[in-house]
């Protein structure tokens, strides 16, 4: 899958961490030889899994000498990194005995076996993922690799980032090789999706040097990393020269033919939008959901409890309507949150420096609250920044950034403020609650900074787990008393009706044959979501069937633990050590996260 090697966990979830006090433990278990053995196997996984990734490479802050390479994204590369897993595996069965391990390498064995079982399951499908989408595709996430990941500072790492803008050529020729064999398949995005990647690929190509007007994203940047060496003049114009000819040479031929294949592929997509018209597309959406739920829930189940949760909040939006003093019906309020100015900012400068502005407030308040609710704390830093121009029209509403694991980049809460009208000022706090702190900057730095356990499951991630926690901590901020504002805390339930209503999008559109439209429907008759974030939401769960489910199942399934471990201690439960047994084993499945915390409640209470 294209994806999978554009975007692999390990890139994702990089980020590190420094504790600032660590959870109670239980004393460790003497290390037995297996167990040393053990951590070595994982050791050795990781640097294979690395050798075949220079792009994972430079999320984890690693150069050397594949710093100016791309991944190998050729049909061949996936098979042999799946017949790699798959060996890895059988290797690792044969060699140890859980029976033999500690504690934690127990767990490291067991995880690993269901990493590589979900990966096994998925293999079949690796064509049916778009290699070119609004959402994940490379015509755009290859060169916010560049501006965002690759760093530059020192001559040879310009040096690099040159090889690479040279190899850009290639590696997008490859790529849009995939995307016509699978559009011979017939395993093509819905027609609405080409205008979107052709705009992106356009925006790249755009200005200097490829013609007149200001500088291309991609020569910006360079222009802006090679200028704060400290290296003679001559060299860094050397450096942008040759930065120049790559561009214009290598990738902005290759970005015509890209534009090209797309315009040809535009013209003969189809207008559905569900995985049911693909050759076994219930099998495969059944495969996602099982992927990203970590559950064996079917369709049918996961789309009953998203009509459940939409009727449930329903009625906590009603009591914010009460306290308001709202005169009129659900979808009265729900016209005036969506329409009503106050709560938008202007689409101006202005008004986008108001929306990082209140952001900067919610990270300040939540910031001082941290101490009470976690005995583990990040200290990487994190910023805040709006999503860049070229990409700003195809991305998505909001989203981060891991750090690298060395510090030498910083955590990034991205918010996109290509239109104000659809980022309303009632989300700016649980927005930034589930992408910050303390949603996935506090859980991914945290992760890295575990010191026992694989590099696997230091930067690995499951989807369920990390964004079921990202909502969980929108809530987990009313319990620390914020949302003072009635209507902020609107926009709290609002964003948590937003993911009760993917659960019925997503399976009505990939299983019950729902049209892009129907989808769009539901949303607009059962909340207050802006009319272009509504259409960007359903355009997004159309092109990564079965993910979006992932946070309301993940998210039920921590508060469900809460709640069953709050009645089971009383008194002496602590939410403090709560949050760190959820924490302080990285990312799992549902089914593991739960005996982790029943264990934990079982040692409470022997104490």
């Amino acid at each position: 899958m294209f994806r999978t090697l554009l975007l692999t966990s390990a890139m994702l979830l990089a980020a590190p961490a420094v504790a600032l006090a660590a959870p109670a433990a239980a004393p460790a278990a003497v290390p037995t030889a297996q167990d040393a053995a053990l951590k070595q196997f994982f050791v050795d996984f990781d640097k294979a899994e690395l050798a075949r990734s220079p792009m994972t490479k430079a999320y984890r802050g690693i150069r050397d000498g594949d710093y100016g390479k791309w991944n190998d994204f050729s049909d061949a590369a996936e098979v042999r990194q799946h017949d790699a897993e798959q060996a890895a595996l059988a290797e690792m069965r044969k060699r140890f005995d859980p029976a033999k391990l500690n504690e934690e390498d127990r767990l490291s064995f067991h995880l690993f076996e269901k990493m590589i079982e979900r990966r096994d399951r998925a293999f079949p499908y690796r064509d049916y993922e778009y290699a070119f989408d609004q959402m994940n595709g490379a015509q755009s996430q290859l060169p916010a690799f560049l501006i965002n990941i690759h760093r530059v500072t020192s001559k040879a790492d310009a040096e690099a980032y040159v090889s690479r803008l040279q190899a850009l050529g290639p590696a997008i020729d490859e790529i849009v090789a995939a995307s016509k064999e699978r559009a011979a398949k017939g395993l093509m995005p819905p027609k609405w999706v080409y205008p979107y990647v052709i705009s992106d690929a356009r925006n790249v190509v755009a200005g200097a040097p490829f013609g007149p007007g200001e500088d291309a994203p991609l020569f910006a940047d360079l222009k802006a990393k090679v200028g704060k060496l400290d290296i003679p003049q001559a060299e860094k114009d050397a450096l942008i020269a040759a930065g120049a000819s790559a561009l214009t040479t290598s990738v902005q031929p290759a970005y015509q033919r890209l534009i090209a294949e797309m315009a040809a592929q535009e013209a003969k997509a189809g207008t559905d939008d569900g995985v049911w018209r693909f050759p076994n597309g219930a099998a495969y959406y059944a495969e996602r959901l099982a992927n990203y739920t970590t559950t064996s829930l079917t369709p049918d189940q996961i789309h009953q409890i998203g009509v459940d949760n939409v009727a449930r909040i329903h009625g906590e939006v009603q009591a914010i309507m009460d306290k308001t003093g709202f005169k009129g019906d659900l979808q009265a309020f729900f016209k005036f949150m969506r329409e009503d100015k106050r709560f938008y900012a202007p689409n101006t400068d202005e008004g986008r420096a108001l929306y990082l502005a209140e952001t900067e407030k919610a990270k300040q308040w939540v910031t001082a609250k941290l101490p009470q609710w976690f005995g583990v704390l990040p200290q990487a830093p994190l910023v805040v920044k709006r999503v860049e121009p070229f990409r700003e029209k195809s991305a998505g509403k909001a989203f981060y950034q891991s750090p690298a694991p060395d510090g030498s980049r910083p955590g990034t809460y991205y918010a996109n403020l290509y239109d104000m009208a659809d980022m309303p000022l009632f989300e700016v706090e649980a927005l930034f609650y589930h992408e910050g702190l303390p949603g996935h900057h506090l859980q991914r730095t945290i992760q890295t900074e575990l010191k026992d356990v694989p590099p696997f499951r230091q930067f690995g991630g499951v989807t369920a787990y990390t964004e079921g926690w990202g909502l969980y901590s929108e809530k987990l901020a009313k319990d620390m008393g914020l949302y003072t504002d009635p209507y902020r805390d609107f926009g709290r339930l609002q964003l948590e009706l937003h993911r009760a209503i993917r659960l019925v999008v997503d399976t009505g559109m990939h299983h019950k044959r729902w049209t892009r439209e129907q989808a769009i429907k539901y949303v607009e008759d059962n909340s207050a979501d802006a009319p272009g974030g509504i259409v960007k939401a359903i355009e997004r769960y159309a092109v990564y069937p079965g993910q979006a489910t992932a946070y309301m199942i993940g998210r039920l399934k921590i508060s469900e633990l809460r709640d069953k471990a709050q009645k089971a201690l009383g008194d002496r439960f602590d939410v403090r050590g709560f949050h760190d047994v959820v924490l302080k084993s990285g990312p799992v499945p549902l089914d593991v996260l739960e005996e982790q915390v029943d264990a934990w409640v079982k040692a409470q209470k022997a104490a």
